[in-house]
């Protein structure tokens, strides 16, 4: 499938202070049917912003029929221009982490959510995703019940509660409000999110009942689906089921009509 690409700058107003934020857009195209509709997916960048890898993962999407927005996080501090892959970069990255606060996080999920069900060519339906801090905005966006579905990668610091200044970041605390269906993906590597911090989470989405896949791939690190400078990290193998699990999990919840959810309990029989 084919992709155009187009950015949008949207006005800002969280905490009282008027800004722009850019949202990447990558549009799948088919030739001769220029009113095909898709849905939209929101993709949560790295504390890099919209890089090269970012951009890639985006074009993946967007090549499978779905229309993805990925809006430039640090808008208050800096362009939309990604970061660079080095100590200044990071640094920069991990500052504006913690320093941006709750509010305009929230925000930006909000504005990129609207900016797609904006389109004529979207369906309506709306997934996200995301790595490292994007897995956790991911996570933080599915609280928006507009969201069907979240594939997150590695969501940093969700464990923690550590994410933005505004006040203490309550993502698992409400994860009961999550109506979407989840795939939470973590390598057993991943010195990030430590191995107490992904029982945690896992133990908080069973104990509020939440629908969600768990994936722990065994020789997987942090930023393992990062194809440049990743440190060393990068496994396209693993990067390549990882995908195939979010598409499975897009196409049943994001381009088939399933209707409402009937609220009952399956019953499993217990034989082999």
């Amino acid at each position: 499938m084919l992709i155009k690409e187009t950015h949008q700058d949207i006005a800002t107003k969280a905490d009282g202070k008027h800004g722009s934020m850019r949202i990447f857009l990558f549009h799948p195209a088919i030739p001769n049917y220029p009113n095909a509709r898709f849905p939209g997916v929101v993709l949560f960048s790295e504390i890099y912003q919209v890089t090269g890898p970012v951009a890639r993962f985006a074009r993946q999407i967007a090549g499978q029929g779905y229309i993805v927005a990925a809006p430039s996080s640090y808008h208050e501090f800096t362009g939309p221009e990604p970061l660079a892959y080095d100590g200044p970069g990071t640094d920069a990255g991990n500052e504006w982490k913690i320093t941006k606060t709750l509010a305009s996080y929230d925000e930006d999920s909000t504005l990129s959510i609207d900016a797609l069900l904006a389109l004529k060519t979207c369906n309506g339906r709306i997934g996200a995703t995301g790595m490292c801090l994007g897995g956790h905005l991911a996570f933080r966006c599915a609280l928006d019940p507009r969201v069907s579905a979240a594939v997150t990668y590695f969501a940093t610091d969700l464990h923690s509660a550590t994410l933005g200044q505004g006040k203490k970041d309550d993502s698992l605390a409400r994860c009961g409000e999550i109506k979407a269906e989840l795939a939470m993906i973590h390598g057993t590597l991943d010195n990030h999110v430590p191995p107490e911090g992904r029982d945690l989470i896992r133990k908080t989405l069973r104990d509020k009942g939440l629908v969600f896949s768990w994936y722990e791939p065994a020789w997987a690190q942090h930023a393992f689906i990062r194809d440049e400078l990743s440190k060393g990290r990068y496994d396209p193998a693993i990067s390549k089921i990882c995908f195939e699990i979010l598409l499975e999990l897009f196409g049943r919840t994001l381009k088939l009509d399933l209707g409402p959810h009937d609220r009952t309990t399956q019953q499993i029989e217990d034989i082999c």
